[in-house]
């Protein structure tokens, strides 16, 4: 590599390289933490207004410090592991949810340019990600020797098994428009349209990947694995201190992982549409970080909303919702937009 006039050896290059990759993780991984911490936050006092409510309003002004009072609380608290418990794998498996869905965040590019792993299978590597921060849940039932762990457990993997088929299936039309896996790429390819985005040609596949990303991150309306009127609190009933902590930032996190996801997949990621620019040439100067965080806490707002005005469903409403009407649905969209792209393109 040459600098300035002077060549640099490769090993330098390669240093190089991974200490602008560890920084990138480290703004991330930051970034994203401090967004768990206010996610809890703003759903508390968003769902409190809902209800005619405050929310929290007593650590710092309006409450803007709880989240720390909370993470502070969680760290000194004691960590408890019942005595029949399967004390190794009690222990693992609240680290496996964090550790998936952080990691899924390193394929999510935030504006043009900006990924950690910019892979051509991004969007299987999401999957991938997906499936195995389960695993976490499915072990916590089974380790805590408990009857509502174990439920809950059971609940959850049966859930993530149903409701991962018709998500992976909402997506297959948006990797026949754009032609690609690559997340950057499927932002790009959105440009081509004068509305710039999937959502209008994919706005079956956009409600059926929301559906299922509610239920793959097991919130309301069906928060089942973890329902507090019959299971208490379901897989981590047993757990206390920060490993409780962990489950419940690994939720936060997969809600603004799947928030990306939907932003990326069909509402143009970081780019406007070319003709509200045309219309507006103001709005090219906004940085794009800037429209897709926007269009993320829109999505996190869409979480808090459902959670405050939708009752839980039953687990056989669940379990139908998936395959008699999710699936269908799924599949029809693949059909539908295979056939318009082969005539289009002809």
């Amino acid at each position: 590599m040459n600098v300035f006039g002077m060549t640099v050896p490769a090993g330098f290059e390669l240093a190089t390289s991974i200490a602008i990759i560890i920084v990138k993780i480290a703004v991330i991984v930051a970034v994203t933490m401090l967004h768990v911490l206010y996610a809890t936050y703003f759903e508390r006092k968003v769902i409190g207004h809902m209800q005619v409510r405050l929310g929290p309003m007593r650590v710092g002004y309006h409450g803007i410090l709880q989240p720390f009072a909370d993470g502070i609380k969680l760290f000194f608290k004691e960590d408890v592991v019942p005595a029949e418990a399967d004390k190794t794998v009690f222990k693992i498996a609240p680290i496996i949810p964090v550790f998936a869905t952080l990691s899924a965040v390193a394929v999510i590019p935030f504006f043009d340019g900006f990924v950690i792993a910019n892979i051509n299978v991004g969007l299987l590597y999401l999957f991938a990600m997906s499936s195995l921060a389960a695993y976490g849940v499915i072990m916590a039932g089974w380790a805590s020797n408990s009857k509502y762990s174990f439920l809950g457990g059971l609940r959850s993997s049966a859930q993530v098994i149903s409701y991962e088929v018709p998500m992976g299936l909402s997506l297959v039309g948006v990797m026949l428009l754009s032609g690609s896996l690559n997340l950057t790429e499927i932002v790009k390819a959105q440009q081509q349209y004068w509305f710039g985005m999937y959502l209008i040609p994919q706005f079956l596949g956009y409600f059926v990947f929301m559906v299922s990303a509610f239920a793959e991150t097991n919130r309301t309306p069906f928060d089942l694995p973890e329902a507090e009127s019959e299971l208490v609190a379901g897989y981590f009933v047993e757990y206390s201190g920060m490993r409780f902590a962990f489950y419940y930032a690994a939720e936060y996190i997969g809600m603004i992982v799947m928030s990306c996801v939907a932003v990326i997949c069909f509402w143009g990621g970081w780019t406007l549409p070319p003709v509200l620019v045309d219309a507006v040439p103001a709005l090219a100067a906004v940085p794009g970080i800037v429209w897709f965080l926007a269009k993320v806490y829109f999505h996190v707002f869409l979480y808090y909303w459902v959670r405050a005005t939708v009752p839980r469903y039953r687990y056989d409403q669940l379990m139908s919702l998936g395959w008699k009407v999710l699936l269908p649905l799924a599949l029809a969209n693949i059909v539908v937009t295979s056939v318009v792209k082969f005539f289009a393109g002809s």
